[in-house]
């Protein structure tokens, strides 16, 4: 088993040493060959992100797959598992350590005070430069889902929803969300 400290050859991390980290209540990605360690999210940073997944689970159209717990890498030194994402369906028959960018239509972070710096800043800009259409983020305790389009190579906002709204919007696919059914 490999050490978190660092990878089996000693170099920079890569999507293939993930494999062999210990399952130790942990979650691990990776940024330029850089692993990053955080605790599993809490009760309500979970409930937050799997009320939001059922919501979209129900309008999603057959061919897309709203998911979790799935890697996406653009290159093998980087790996963010986001808290949600929308892929088309077909993408995951495929297989592999990741999804790749390209099959990703939607990446939704539910942020964590203690860990805001990567969903806001780092996450952000590698989704982007990435090239994934969309991006949300879900701020339980502002109550606020704020809606990213991605143009060049990173991303506008064009959005900031309270819990008293409700959301309508044809992408990544058509979808209606009262925001009070997420928080």
């Amino acid at each position: 088993m490999i050490s978190p400290a660092r990878p089996g050859d000693g170099g920079a991390w890569t999507v293939d040493d993930l494999q062999d980290l210990p399952e130790d209540g942990q979650d691990y990605e990776i940024f330029d060959g850089s692993l990053l360690v955080s605790p599993h999210a809490d009760v309500f940073h979970g409930a937050v992100a799997n009320r939001l997944r059922r919501l979209l689970d129900r309008q999603a159209p057959p061919g897309l797959l709203v998911g979790q717990d799935i890697g996406v890498s653009a290159k093998r030194s980087s790996y963010f598992v986001p808290d949600l994402f929308v892929a088309r369906e077909d993408a995951l028959d495929r297989g592999g350590p990741a999804l790749a960018p390209a099959d990703v239509l939607l990446v939704v972070e539910v942020v964590s005070p203690g860990n805001a710096g990567r969903d806001l800043v780092l996450k952000r800009h590698e989704y982007g430069v990435a090239g994934i259409p969309h991006y949300w983020l879900v701020e339980p305790r502002k109550q606020t889902l704020t809606v990213l389009e991605h143009v060049g190579t990173g991303y506008r906002e064009a959005e900031v929803l309270s819990a008293a709204d409700v959301f309508r919007t044809d992408h990544p696919f058509p979808l209606v969300l009262s925001l009070a059914d997420i928080f």
